[in-house]
C-alpha cells in the first residue's frame, strides 16, 4: 500500500494506492468525508471500504482532497474537490488501461462527490454510497442515474435523517434499468460507532453479489454467440 503523490488541478494530491496483481483488474476510488470536519483518507470507514475492494482484486486509490494532509490547495466547497476526484480517476486509468470496469465509493461528503463524478464518467459501473448528505445537498443531478449501487445509512443518524436518504434511494431505484440496494444499519449513528462490522458486512455482501453478476454477463454473452 504505497504512498503516492500525483498532480491535481490545484497542486499535488496525496494518496494511498494498491495495485492489483491481476493485469486486467477493475479499478476503484474511495472518497473521504468533509475536510472541514476532520475528514481524510485515513478515516476508518474509508479505509474499510478501500480494503473491501482490495480483497476483491481491484486496483484501489484513496486520497486526500485539497488542503487535507499533504495535499496542496484549500477547501473549495465541493467544486474543487470534484475536480480533484476527476484528476485522481484520470491518474488511475493511466496505470490501468486494461481495466474492464470501474467503481466509486464515498462516505458522507465523499458520497456526494463520488456520485457527482459518476455523472461525468460513464465508465463507472457501480457505486457504494455511505450516508450521503441527502438532507442538505441537492441530488437532483442524478437524472438519470447512470449506474446501480448500494446506499447505506444508520437509522440512528442524528446528522442526516434516515427518511431523506430513503427518499433519495427510492427516487433513484424508480429509474429505468437502475437498481438501488438501500440498506439501513440498525442502531448506527453517522459514525457507525459499534456498528462498523455491520456496515462492512453489507458492503462486502453487495460487492460479492454485484461482481458475481458482472462475471456472469460475459459468460452469458459468450453462450449467446455460440448459439448463433
Amino acid at each position: 500500500m504505497p504512498d503516492v503523490i500525483f498532480n491535481g488541478p490545484d497542486g499535488r494530491l496525496e494518496g494511498r494506492y494498491h495495485q492489483s496483481k491481476q493485469p486486467d483488474a477493475p479499478i476503484a476510488i474511495v472518497l473521504h468525508p468533509h475536510p472541514l470536519h476532520g475528514g481524510n483518507m485515513n478515516n476508518r470507514i474509508v479505509y474499510m471500504m478501500y480494503n473491501a475492494f482490495v480483497e476483491r482484486n481491484f486496483s484501489v486509490l484513496r486520497f486526500n482532497f485539497r488542503g487535507v494532509g499533504r495535499s496542496q490547495g484549500v477547501f473549495d466547497s465541493g467544486i474543487g474537490e470534484l475536480s480533484d476526484a476527476a484528476y485522481a480517476f484520470d491518474w488511475m486509468q493511466q496505470f490501468n488501461k486494461n481495466s474492464p470496469y470501474c467503481w466509486i465509493g464515498g462516505y458522507s461528503f465523499g458520497a456526494l462527490i463520488s456520485m457527482q463524478l459518476m455523472m461525468r464518467r460513464p465508465e463507472i459501473e457501480g457505486f457504494v454510497s455511505i450516508s450521503p448528505p441527502a438532507n442538505t445537498e441537492d441530488f437532483s443531478f442524478l437524472a438519470p442515474c447512470p449506474s446501480s449501487g448500494l446506499i447505506t445509512h444508520g437509522d440512528a443518524d442524528d446528522s442526516i435523517p434516515l427518511e431523506s436518504v430513503q427518499k433519495l434511494a427510492q427516487k433513484l431505484d424508480a429509474q429505468k434499468n437502475i437498481e438501488i440496494d438501500f440498506t439501513p444499519i440498525k442502531g448506527a449513528d453517522h459514525f457507525y460507532k459499534e456498528k462498523i462490522d455491520n456496515l462492512n458486512n453489507e458492503i462486502c455482501r453487495y460487492l460479492d453479489e454485484s461482481l458475481a453478476q458482472e462475471k456472469d454477463e460475459p459468460e452469458k454473452k459468450s453462450k449467446a454467440k455460440k448459439k448463433k
